[in-house]
C-alpha cells in the first residue's frame, strides 16, 4: 500500500470496498482527461503490484466516470448510451466480464432519455447499471473488469473517451447510415492514433470488427 501510495503522490488514492477482500484495497484517482491519465498515470505501478502478489478479478470492478461537462448536450448523452446499448456484446468484450453490479438493464436502456436530461427522479433504477445515472457530475462506467495489465486498463479509459467522442459528431443521417454499428465504430477507432491501447485490445480480444 506504502508502494502505490508514493507512485500515486497528487494524482489519486486508496480505498477500502467490501467487494475487495479484507486485505484489499482500490485505487481511486482524482478526476482527469484521458490524455492526462495517459501521460501521467504511474503505469509501472500495475506491473509493481502485480510482481509483490497482488491480484484481481472479474468479481472487481474497473468504474470509470465520464464527466458530464465533457457532453455537448443531453442529446449527446442519448447517442452516447445508445452506442454502448446497442452494442452490449462488443462492450462486454472489450470490459472482459458481465456482471450483476453492471448489467445492461433493459428498463435503463428504455429510460435513456430521462438519463441523458438529468431527470434522475423519474427512473427509478438503482446504481447497480452498466451506467450508473446518480452521480452528480458524472455518468459511472461500470462494466470493466479490474486488471494489473496496463493496455487492458488503458483499454477501459480509451473506451470511455473514444464512444464520448465518436458519438460527438453524429447526427440523424449518420445514425440511419449505420454509425451506431459496433463496426462502423471499430472503423474509427483504428484510425484515432490517440486510442491506440483500445485498437490493441479489441484485435487481441477479436472484437475489431
Amino acid at each position: 500500500m506504502r508502494l502505490a501510495c508514493d507512485r500515486l503522490a497528487a494524482l489519486g488514492y486508496l480505498k477500502h470496498d467490501s467487494s475487495i477482500q479484507p486485505n484489499g484495497f482500490e485505487i481511486v484517482t482524482h478526476p482527469m482527461s484521458y490524455q492526462h491519465a495517459i501521460h501521467e498515470f504511474p503505469w509501472q505501478l500495475l506491473g509493481e503490484l502485480d510482481e509483490l502478489g497482488c491480484e484481481t478479478d472479474t468479481s472487481v470492478g474497473l468504474h470509470v466516470h465520464a464527466s458530464r461537462d465533457g457532453f455537448d448536450s443531453p442529446a449527446h448523452v442519448y447517442r452516447w448510451m445508445k452506442l454502448l446499448y446497442r452494442n452490449e456484446s462488443a462492450v462486454s468484450t472489450i470490459a472482459r466480464r458481465r456482471s450483476h453490479f453492471a448489467p445492461f438493464d433493459r428498463v435503463a436502456r428504455a429510460r435513456a432519455k430521462d438519463t441523458a436530461k438529468g431527470n434522475l427522479h423519474a427512473l427509478g433504477l438503482d446504481r447497480y447499471q452498466a451506467i450508473n445515472p446518480y452521480p452528480r457530475k458524472t455518468l459511472e462506467l461500470r462494466v470493466f473488469a479490474s486488471s494489473l495489465r496496463v493496455q487492458q486498463v488503458q483499454a477501459a479509459l480509451a473506451f470511455t473517451a473514444a464512444s464520448i467522442h465518436y458519438t460527438r459528431g453524429i447526427d440523424v443521417a449518420a445514425v440511419r447510415a449505420g454509425a451506431w454499428e459496433w463496426p462502423r465504430f471499430a472503423a474509427w477507432v483504428r484510425n484515432q492514433p490517440d486510442y491506440q491501447p483500445l485498437w490493441a485490445e479489441m484485435e487481441e480480444l477479436a472484437c475489431a470488427c
